[in-house]
């Protein structure tokens, strides 16, 4: 039973996915047919994304009260509708509207899940539940590469609605397998109610270190997010690739975050999360900086693949590690913070790019992400060593 609700997981997280990268990928396209300015996919992405941090800081009191399987159903449905209502958009303002359920019905799908999934299962389900957002995000650009070759941009999103209508539908038919779940583990909410001590007051250790977790996760997101939003455009319009053949390649971007967290999921037997994270950083560094490298166009397709194969380990062992770096009875509220902090970073560096595209090049893509994925990793190496400086002063009393 909990194994076939696991698989009931894993596909409301390819469900999370779906939505991600269309937008990015439909761009080029979208904005000839509605008339839109270059820096308005910004826009839009910070609506969705301020959605998502309203939901998420707010996703555990709606839990404790309806329980996460209705939330779930409940938000997965909402990003369906806001899908469909993408298809068949009129003008920019349509889809602003609709970016406001995406958000919502995102952001609690995502806060419910990961806190159900690592209340209830093995630490390695965590790296393989973002494997299959990976799944999402790397599959959805795909579809609409297939309808851009026709400019036909409402046909992926009519596809990939429907497909979430399909997840939602499964999730209804679940709901039993929910409820015997939640009464063989004694949850009232299914899953939801942190243990008692995460609600203790005091300071938890390594406090001084918080700022630069919450850092890493800022600079993560905005690498991330702004590789699958604007990469497309920077494809067609400094390397001279058509929107579809610029589509395929963001989605085998999105693979290589969803192939390197497969491996990931084992490699977290032999390897610790600060060993991950730190070859993971390294590996997104390398791959912006190729990206950055006046070389032929081959160079920055693999580029965009490295960089996805490095971003795969650091946000599910940098969710991993918090117990261990801040304390079990502050982790829950520690990670709040983090993944408030991820949505920051993907509502405001994103849009960033966007308006300096606008007013100076899109040929400064890489050295943004570069930039980036630098400050990434001096946040993580700052974070290292205030920890270790703390265990060691432990160890000494």
């Amino acid at each position: 039973m909990a194994t076939l609700l696991l698989i009931v997981i894993y596909l409301v997280f390819i469900s999370l996915g779906l939505p991600d990268s269309l937008l990015g990928a439909a761009w080029p396209v979208m904005r000839d047919d509605l008339g839109a300015p270059l820096g308005m996919a910004g826009v839009l992405s910070v609506t969705v994304t301020i959605g998502t941090i309203v939901s998420a800081l707010s996703t555990s009191r709606v839990v404790r009260r309806f329980g996460t399987a209705r939330v779930t159903l409940i938000s997965v449905a909402m990003t369906a509708g806001a899908l469909l209502g993408f298809s068949i958009a009129p003008s920019v303002l349509w889809l602003a509207v609709c970016c406001v359920p995406l958000g919502l019905g995102a952001g609690a799908v995502d806060s419910a899940l990961n806190h159900y999934v690592a209340g209830h299962y093995a630490a390695r389900h965590m790296s393989w539940l973002h494997c299959f957002w990976g799944v999402g995000v790397t599959v959805s650009p795909m579809i609409m590469a297939a309808y851009l070759e026709d400019g036909a941009w409402r046909g992926g999103y009519l596809t990939v609605g429907l497909i979430q209508s399909a997840i939602a539908a499964i999730l209804l038919l679940s709901l039993p397998l929910w409820s015997r779940m939640e009464r063989r583990n004694g949850d009232e909410a299914a899953g939801d109610g942190a243990p008692a001590s995460e609600e203790r007051d005091g300071k938890p250790k390594n406090a001084a270190a918080i700022k630069f977790a919450l850092a890493t996760f800022l600079f993560y997101c905005g690498v991330e997010v702004t590789a699958g939003l604007w990469g497309s455009s920077y494809l067609v319009n400094a390397k001279g690739l058509s929107a579809d053949e610029a589509a395929l390649w963001v989605s085998i971007y999105f693979a290589g975050i969803t192939i390197g967290r497969f491996v990931n999921g084992f490699v977290t037997y032999r390897y610790s999360n600060k060993t991950l994270i730190r070859a993971g950083e390294l590996l997104a560094l390398a791959g912006t900086l190729l990206l950055a490298l006046p070389l032929p166009t081959a160079f920055s397709l693999a580029g965009f693949l490295i960089t996805g194969l490095g971003l795969a380990p650091i946000f599910p062992s940098m969710l991993h590690e918090t117990p261990v770096r801040f304390g079990e009875a502050h982790a829950g509220r520690i990670m709040g913070w983090q993944m408030a902090t991820a949505y920051t970073g993907a509502a405001l560096l994103p849009p960033l790019f966007g308006w300096l595209a606008g007013h100076i090049t899109i040929h400064f893509f890489p050295s943004y992400l570069a930039l980036m994925a630098a400050a990434m990793l001096l946040a993580t190496e700052r974070l290292n060593a205030l920890t270790a400086r703390r265990s060691g002063h432990a160890a000494g009393k």
